[in-house]
């Protein structure tokens, strides 16, 4: 886990939403519920490259149940080791797509 690694797998706002999410819930997701919570249509190949980039990084760890890949971010080992870093990236990714949000608001008015 670098932190080299760890920005350049957040760079991409697909993977930066992705890991929003995952930060939503406790028990993790599989490449399939977190399409559907990002509300995206891309081929599975194409998501599960990005979780293994999100994988390879450190930012999150997948765990087998049967068939289902399910993964969760990493967020006790990333505070230890860099605090404070994955909250200030998700909260400034919160706060561009908000302002993007009410610039598109106001073009649509």
């Amino acid at each position: 886990m670098t932190i080299a690694g760890i920005l350049y797998a957040l760079s991409d706002p697909i993977r930066l939403a992705m890991v929003r999410e995952l930060l939503r819930t406790a028990h993790g997701l599989n490449c399939t519920e977190t399409a559907c919570r990002l509300k995206v249509a891309m081929p599975k190949s194409t998501l599960s490259h990005h979780h293994r980039i999100l994988r390879e990084s450190g930012l999150i760890v997948s765990e087998r149940h049967g068939t289902e890949l399910t993964s969760r971010v990493r967020t006790e080992e990333l505070e230890s080791r860099f605090p404070g870093l994955l909250q200030s990236v998700i909260d400034a990714y919160d706060q561009e797509c908000a302002t993007a949000g009410r610039r598109g608001a106001r073009r649509a008015s």
